[in-house]
């Protein structure tokens, strides 16, 4: 009796083992025209290839046809005389004068003739040379007998292929001894027309394509040329850079005939660049308003607002005994004063960086200002666990110094206020091919993935996903899209990577002098 399969722990049978897929082989590459010049012309040249090949089969079969047909004529007109005259042992009637192989005048050369009394063929001669010169017997083999028996009596012509003598044309009677006469011409010479035509055919139709394929070449190129300058247009479109200020746009693409495809082409892409331009110019126009009017308006307030924290300052030394709700208003309005100017203060730099101001282009040690800056977030945030992580050697950029400390402070601001007390923040330097990485990164509970993509942007709020045990304001929203607008201005970029637990600022800057 044969074992059963071995049962796994629990009763349940093993599980099979996984069927291993094979790889699918590559599908060959077809070589297909990709270019829609080279597609219209590949198709010219296959209409015309299919209508040549057409034309010559026609002519081809016509002239077969028409060849054929002669023979037969031929066949009719010449009658059984030939093979008539192979009856009763190769003696020749008494109505003509022939030799022994049968009577041969006015039978062309070739001219094959053949007698079948029943199935069995007993005579079989094909003309020498011409008429009244004689004729040859020929042997026959086993197969040709039987293609001779098979011809239908019909007088009409049929083609049989004989092993020793090629094609005929064939034509059988019945004769006046019962017998069948079989009388035939050779194929040779239609065959040989046919052949020539063929050739010509070939030859000529080869030409014909050839000069189709290089003048329809030509003319599509010529057709296209519109289209082809609008695609050169649109890519060197493609290439401006749309969403940085003002934008030079190239010349127009030249319009053809507007009643033709291409030329209707040409005219709505001409028609849309110019709506492009358009609306790029007046988003440019109202983006400078916007922006002026930022900075207006951020340098108009710096004054009031410095008045009004002056008079609350100098309100609060006064010598007189003053309430202490009194006292609580004038600190809140001097904190508040404070966080207006630097709001006014950030929104002046984010005015003056769209605008393109150029910054202080000086080399800058990263090192000492990541010293600098931990020690005054130590010192803003003693709850908070601080890390520093820095290379042996000094690592030197070029840009402004006094922006890319805003930066730093920018940073380990929002990881002091956006994470609890005991909160560790590590802050790391280094350099990775020629670049400046800078990374900040704390392990509180991190920032939701639904903020995550606007967070460098202006005014953006999302306190909610992080907690925060001080007093302190969370301010407009603009800390975060300083950092990216000073880094881009320095030629660099920042990133987020945020998760539950973790989450890591990385600002990277050329290295070295620029």
């Amino acid at each position: 009796m044969r074992a059963g399969p071995r049962q796994r722990p629990g009763g349940r049978p093993p599980r099979p083992a996984a069927r291993r897929r094979l790889p699918r082989p590559p599908r060959p590459r077809t070589l297909r025209p990709r270019t829609l010049r080279a597609r219209l012309t590949a198709g010219l040249v296959l209409l015309l290839a299919v209508g040549c090949a057409a034309i010559g089969v026609a002519a081809v079969v016509e002239l077969n046809g028409f060849l054929t047909g002669r023979l037969d004529q031929q066949l009719r007109e010449a009658g059984a005389r030939f093979p008539a005259s192979l009856e009763h042992g190769g003696r020749p009637p008494s109505d003509h004068d022939g030799d022994e192989n049968g009577d041969t005048r006015r039978q062309a050369a070739g001219t094959f003739g053949a007698r079948l009394a029943g199935d069995t063929v007993t005579h079989a001669a094909v003309v020498a040379s011409g008429s009244g010169t004689g004729s040859v017997t020929v042997s026959l083999s086993a197969l040709d007998r039987g293609k001779l028996a098979g011809l239908p009596a019909d007088g009409a012509g049929h083609t049989a292929d004989l092993s020793s003598l090629g094609d005929y044309r064939m034509m059988a009677t019945r004769g006046q001894d019962g017998d069948v006469l079989v009388t035939g011409l050779p194929m040779e010479p239609v065959e040989a027309a046919v052949h020539r035509l063929e050739l010509v055919a070939a030859v000529v139709f080869a030409a014909v394509l050839a000069a189709a394929g290089v003048a329809g070449a030509l003319g599509v190129r010529r057709s296209l040329r519109p289209l082809s300058e609008v695609a050169a247009t649109a890519t060197r479109v493609s290439e401006l850079p749309l969403s940085s200020g003002e934008v030079a746009f190239p010349p127009r693409a030249p319009e053809s005939d507007p009643r033709s495809e291409v030329g209707r082409l040409a005219g709505a892409f001409n028609a849309m660049l110019g709506h492009v331009e358009e609306a790029l110019t007046k988003r440019q126009a109202s983006e400078e308003r916007l922006r002026g009017f930022a900075a207006d308006a951020s340098h108009e307030l710096r004054t009031p607002v410095a008045s009004i924290r002056g008079h609350a300052e100098l309100a609060l030394l006064h010598p007189d005994p003053v309430p202490r709700k009194v006292v609580r208003a004038l600190e809140r309005i001097e904190a508040e004063a404070a966080r207006m100017g630097g709001m006014v203060d950030d929104l002046l730099l984010l005015a003056r960086l769209d605008a393109g101001r150029p910054l202080a282009r000086l080399p800058v040690d990263l090192t000492r200002l990541v010293l600098d800056a931990v020690t005054d977030a130590q010192a803003a945030g003693p709850g908070h666990h601080w890390t520093l992580e820095l290379p042996e050697k000094p690592v030197t950029v070029t840009g402004d110094d006094h922006r890319l400390h805003q930066v730093l402070a920018n940073l380990l601001a929002n990881a002091r206020l956006h994470t609890p007390a005991g909160s560790t923040v590590t802050v790391s330097l280094g350099t990775e091919d020629g670049t400046a990485v800078l990374k900040v990164h704390d392990d509180g509970p991190g920032i939701a993935a639904g903020v995550q993509p606007k967070v460098f942007e202006r005014f953006t709020h999302a306190d909610h996903r992080r907690t925060k045990d001080s007093d302190e304001g969370t301010g407009a929203g603009l800390g975060l899209s300083i950092v990216a607008a000073v880094t881009e201005a320095h030629g660099g970029s920042v990133a987020l990577d945020s998760v539950p637990g973790s989450t890591t600022f990385t600002v990277r800057l050329p290295a070295g002098p620029r």
